[in-house]
């Protein structure tokens, strides 16, 4: 079974629907999920150090959008 990821099929479709798309297959979906969860994944780590460098242990917004950068 595959591992089931945080980001709803749903909320994919929106999202490429949103970008012009009229019909998206379920991998396609799954596809786009993957993806953001992984580049999330990875903002999320890079804040974290952001904040401990700082000498703090809650990630803040500024944290994230350094960690975009």
């Amino acid at each position: 079974m595959a591992k089931k990821g945080f980001l709803s099929h749903n909320a994919m479709d929106k999202i490429m629907r949103q970008a012009g798309a009229f019909r998206v297959s379920d991998d396609a979906k799954e596809a786009l999920a993957a993806v953001l969860e992984q580049k999330a994944l990875q903002i999320s780590i890079d804040a974290k150090k952001l904040a401990e460098h700082a000498g703090r242990k809650t990630i803040t917004e500024k944290d994230i959008r350094l960690a975009m950068q």
